[in-house]
């Protein structure tokens, strides 16, 4: 595995060259009561120069009628740039990306996105990390946190930002895996890096998830760079990390730690 860091990507979205522009990017945003935010969302990532750039919503049933919201944006954009799968409940970060990430490799997407649908993770960031992918011919390059030129929200309380740094240089000492945020969710992958790792088998759920697809990535030697992003706090609505979540991102380490050895 060879994993590298790059500079700061500026403010402005990257407007990158042809064929690189017009790739086939499919963003995945799972999606649980973010009915104010999906909107918002959407619109950002249809306006970046990539006209190629489709989005999967994965909604588990929002009581909220995000679900509904999906669908009205979807028939307003199009088939050919937006789609909805509906599951049945919530089941799980985890989940919702494995379906996702699986339905955008059978429907042809080059690239795929992973990204909150909270607004945390700024859409301009990414036509810098597909160039950045294409251009180091890299497996998959994470919008970092803990890197050189990164920053996180003020908003944050340091209660949260101990917590988040704790949970990554927990992760890092127990696994070792040469990448300094762990447990980033903002991420643009190669279809055939996702498929090497096996993304359908995955069970981890909760921020674990993102701790098991680095795990596999390195035990697959691809190569990850890590790019600087600021990461803002969420617009509207309320966290998903409960108890649940936080003691299974704790166990999933040591499982994965017997797996190496």
């Amino acid at each position: 595995m060879t994993s590298q860091v790059r500079e700061a990507p500026a403010e402005q979205v990257v407007e990158l060259p042809e064929p690189w522009r017009s790739a086939a990017v499919t963003v995945v945003l799972p999606t649980y009561n973010e009915a104010a935010n999906l909107p918002v969302i959407v619109a950002e990532l249809l306006a970046l120069p990539l006209p190629a750039l489709r989005i999967l919503v994965a909604d588990d049933n929002s009581p909220d009628g995000t679900g509904r919201i999906a669908d009205e944006l979807a028939a307003e954009y199009g088939p050919a740039r937006m789609s909805v799968v509906h599951r049945p409940g919530k089941q799980g970060l985890g989940r919702a990306y494995v379906d996702g990430m699986t339905q955008a490799i059978e429907a042809g997407a080059e690239f795929v996105v992973q990204m909150d649908s909270d607004l945390s993770h700024a859409p301009r960031y990414l036509p810098q990390m597909l160039g950045t992918l294409l251009s180091a011919s890299a497996d998959v390059v994470i919008g970092s946190r803990y890197v050189a030129g990164a920053s996180l929200a003020s908003e944050w309380s340091w209660h949260r930002r101990a917590l988040s740094g704790f949970a990554n240089y927990y992760v890092r000492a127990l696994l070792r895996l040469g990448i300094r945020d762990v447990t980033a969710g903002f991420k643009i992958w190669r279809s055939s890096a996702l498929e090497a790792i096996d993304v359908a088998s995955i069970r981890s759920n909760g921020y674990s998830f993102q701790v098991e697809m680095n795990f596999r990535s390195v035990r697959h030697g691809l190569k990850i760079v890590e790019l600087p992003i600021h990461f803002a706090d969420r617009r509207e609505g309320d966290s998903k990390m409960n108890l649940r979540v936080q003691l299974e991102s704790a166990f999933i380490p040591f499982l994965l730690r017997r797996r190496a050895h």
